[in-house]
């Protein structure tokens, strides 16, 4: 069987991306969930769960603690200082960069996940940015994909090649296809508060109240 291996946060988005690559990609999945200094945890108990539903050949976590002391007052993610913006609140040029834009995430984390995948002899990476990300961070453009991958062809040996299959779908879109594949969104987690419950103000908790709706399914979180 082909591998991968898969950045799994435990979002919709990445849980969604799981099983497709482990059922309609039909590859051995190796999964990496970082913790990078996020003010919350929640989603990683939803990764493990998700993993192990999937049937993975390995799943790491792996703490990058010290990186939301790098980029402190940078982003709300990552420094509880800074007050999580209400989408419905940004205009047009706070949502081209928002204040959840985490300064450099995922070129961070595709590059450590490249190194692991070439360690691991797989050839393919792939992580859920989907086209609703675009408007607000760079690092979920086909374009930021595309000049990643030509970076990675550099390699000498056997090139690591960055994928993003959901690229051009938006996350109804990914609901649906998340039903189609079984996975069970109740144990996913989105809201950027990560309390007790979902907030239902934060960009991600509007965002997937709209996919859902959309979908015309209810939110077992909700």
């Amino acid at each position: 069987m082909n591998s991968a291996v898969v950045l799994l946060s435990g979002g919709l988005d990445s849980t969604t991306l799981l099983h497709y690559v482990r059922q309609r990609v039909g590859a051995g999945v190796y999964a990496l969930t970082f913790r990078y200094g996020q003010r919350h945890a929640r989603e990683i108990s939803d990764a493990r769960w998700q993993a192990e539903r999937a049937g993975v050949l390995e799943h790491d976590v792996v703490d990058l603690g010290f990186f939301s002391g790098l980029i402190a007052g940078a982003s709300a993610l990552t420094d509880a200082r800074l007050s999580m913006p209400v989408l419905a609140e940004l205009d047009d040029a706070a949502r081209r960069q928002p204040l959840t834009y985490v300064p450099h995430r995922n070129l961070i984390l595709l590059s450590l996940a490249s190194a692991y995948a070439e360690a691991h002899g797989v050839s393919s990476v792939y992580y859920g940015a989907q086209r609703q990300d675009a408007y607000g961070y760079w690092d979920c453009t086909p374009d930021f994909q595309a000049r990643l991958n030509a970076v990675l062809a550099l390699n000498r040996g056997t090139a690591v090649t960055v994928q993003a299959p959901f690229a051009e779908m938006r996350k109804t879109e990914l609901v649906r296809l998340g039903l189609e594949l079984g996975v069970d969104y109740g144990h996913t987690w989105t809201c950027y508060r990560g309390a007790e419950r979902p907030c239902g103000a934060c960009p991600a908790c509007e965002e997937r109240a709209t996919a859902f709706r959309e979908a015309g399914v209810r939110d077992p979180l909700s």
